[in-house]
């Protein structure tokens, strides 16, 4: 599998970067986890919109998924539309959430209706697959509706935290993963609010606990300092560790 990050600013969208947004491609087949402030545009440097495979989406805060607006207008306007219904992977009220940004008013809300372009397979229904990838989550600890994601392929594995606090779910997600991508908001420190983000050495400490082969770091906001909360890791994990960067290229 290949990992490419088309967005990786946390809490919105930054001056180097957009918001969460990743693009894995695991032979033909291409899925997109996350959609946030940004990330469409930069999907468009990567690869056709019309030739996605699923959409996967970790929960509904602006900065995972605001920009699947954009993928909405591009397949049912483009000359070369409107395409085939995309799998869209996500939360029990994700067709809700996405209806209510893409309307612009509550009359138009009523009738909005995107089966034309999306097809919801909510989490809840289990464990699934996207062509050759098998898709797993599990339910992490955040202030809404939201999952830890593992993709299998080939015998490799990458697993994505999502947004989340410490929990015994997301180690247990990413027991043995080649990769994990993982959030890390905030520096440690007593005074964060539990259930909401991970610190660099929460990170490192899940990763250690969980056994996987390697470390990426994401989801660092624009007012963070990434180097600092990447030291806090590496005290944690010995494995190889690192902060991913916008458009940058990860072989799982």
């Amino acid at each position: 599998m290949e990992l490419i990050v088309l967005g990786c600013s946390g809490s919105g969208a930054g001056p180097h970067s957009p918001a969460s947004g990743y693009l894995v491609r695991a032979g033909d087949t291409s899925l997109v986890l996350d959609l946030g402030n940004g990330a469409f545009g930069a999907l468009q440097r990567h690869m056709d919109p019309f030739d996605l495979d699923a959409l996967v989406l970790s929960h509904l805060h602006p900065d995972h998924c605001a920009d699947v607006s954009g993928l909405i207008v591009h397949r049912r306007y483009h000359p070369d539309g409107p395409g085939k219904v995309v799998p869209l992977h996500g939360p029990t009220e994700t067709e809700v959430r996405l209806a209510v940004a893409y309307a612009p008013s509550s009359d138009e809300r009523v009738a909005t209706d995107l089966t034309d372009v999306f097809s919801h397979r909510p989490f809840a229904q289990g464990p699934a697959a996207v062509g050759p990838v098998a898709l797993t989550s599990a339910p992490v600890d955040h202030p809404c509706e939201a999952y830890g994601i593992r993709l299998e392929h080939e015998g490799r594995s990458l697993v994505y935290s999502g947004d989340t606090g410490p929990c015994r779910e997301l180690v247990a997600l990413a027991r043995d993963a080649d990769v994990l991508l993982c959030e890390s908001t905030w520096s440690d420190g007593p005074e964060r609010p539990p259930g909401v983000h991970l610190s660099g050495r929460q990170a490192g400490r899940t990763a250690r606990e969980a056994g996987v082969q390697r470390l990426l770091l994401t989801h660092v906001p624009a007012w963070a300092d990434g180097p600092a909360l990447l030291a806090e890791a590496r005290e944690e994990f010995s494995g190889p560790t690192e902060l991913v960067v916008a458009d940058g290229h990860y072989t799982i």
